[in-house]
């Protein structure tokens, strides 16, 4: 895929997004904006810590190389594409191993630089764990494009954080400079939001970067009753996976019907990975399962008698099945023979087509006006 090139005050950066979307530029204004402010307000020393947090393809933490800054980012797409961005831009010295939320960085910080999340409660979640790991003097630069930036934004930092100086916007991006506030996690109410799964006693809670953490969304509540009646016919220990897990309600819906499966829960989310790790401890503390961060299926990862997913359709700001495509063409890899590719997607986009590009058999499930339930298998 080809690289475009983001030039600001410090340097300038050879970046590719990771995968086929060719058309997707790696970089916005916005990581142009944090790095030139980033720059001219971050003294380098030997002495200064420098974190970069949700960083997307490796813009902010190759941009701020010279601070040596360490990096944790919520989703699996960072380490893939820090790794294959650094060898396009060869005179930078190697970057450290990224950090998820399932092993996050101890402080004390002098510095951080965060992109602005598009929800407000997963921003009111990063403000609080930065104060905890931002020194007292420290100083916070979180940075994001307008029109992605979350409602009651300028309510969320006041809650939790000093507002110092809110940067002019520049090609619609713009940077706010912050200090630590007092707000902490620890006495934050909204870190962990959940309900009741109708028709059972399981309760599902998710921390704030999870999809559908407060209901259960209308697709998923279409496409559950298809999955107990799909694994209900399984053998005892046969695989299934949960891609794109979320907060894990598929696959507990799985074993609700089939303790007895062997079950895999994947997401390129962390937050999403560690709230189904803690749904799973409190609802099936003896079932045979794991639980990954990852971005889509990793190669050697076997295969599956089902694989349930309910695909994202979009991806920092961009909409479309660019996603799900790939997620199809590893499925076709890891179905087995006699397997089941189970499904929810929104009926706009068409993914009865796309699914017959990889296997033969393709029959719709169940629909709404909104979404379709699919299966599809290989005869």
């Amino acid at each position: 895929m080809p690289a475009s090139t983001l030039d600001f005050s410090g340097g300038n950066l050879s970046l590719s997004r990771p995968g086929k979307a060719a058309s997707l530029r790696a970089w916005d204004a916005a990581d142009g904006l944090l790095l030139t402010e980033a720059v001219a307000r971050i003294t380098p020393s030997e002495m200064q810590r420098v974190l970069v947090v949700d960083d997307q393809f490796g813009a902010l933490t190759l941009g701020l190389s010279a601070f040596g800054p360490d990096a944790v980012a919520d989703s699996a797409v960072l380490p893939v594409a820090l790794v294959d961005n650094a060898r396009r831009n060869p005179e930078l010295p190697p970057p450290v191993a990224v950090r998820s939320w399932l092993n996050p960085p101890e402080g004390p910080y002098h510095a951080i630089v965060l992109r602005i999340p598009r929800h407000s409660d997963y921003l009111a979640w990063l403000l609080r764990w930065v104060n905890g790991v931002l020194a007292d003097d420290g100083l916070l630069l979180a940075g994001g494009m307008i029109k992605h930036l979350p409602d009651r934004s300028v309510d969320v930092f006041a809650q939790a954080v000093q507002t110092e100086e809110v940067c002019p916007a520049r090609k619609k991006a713009r940077v706010i400079v912050c200090r630590p506030g007092t707000a902490s996690l620890a006495d934050w109410s909204g870190a962990w939001k959940g309900y009741a799964l109708d028709q059972s006693e399981l309760t599902v809670q998710a921390l704030p970067a999870v999809f559908a953490r407060e209901k259960l969304d209308i697709g998923t509540r279409l496409f559950l009753p298809h999955v107990r009646e799909s694994v209900s016919v399984l053998s005892a220990g046969d695989r299934v996976l949960d891609l794109a897990c979320g907060n894990g309600v598929v696959g507990l819906a799985a074993l609700t019907e089939r303790e007895d499966l062997e079950l895999t829960f994947s997401d390129v989310s962390s937050q999403a990975v560690a709230s189904a790790q803690r749904n799973l401890s409190e609802a099936f503390p003896s079932a045979r399962v794991q639980c990954l961060h990852a971005d889509g299926i990793d190669a050697g990862a076997g295969q599956f008698e089902r694989i349930l997913l309910n695909p994202p359709f979009h991806e920092g700001g961009v909409v479309g099945d660019h996603i799900a495509l790939r997620l199809f063409a590893q499925a076709k890899k890891h179905l087995s023979p006699t397997g089941r590719l189970l499904m929810v997607g929104n009926r706009h986009l068409g993914y009865h087509r796309s699914l017959r590009t990889f296997f033969p058999v393709v029959r719709q499930l169940d629909a709404n006006p909104k979404f379709v339930v699919l299966e599809a298998a290989f005869r």
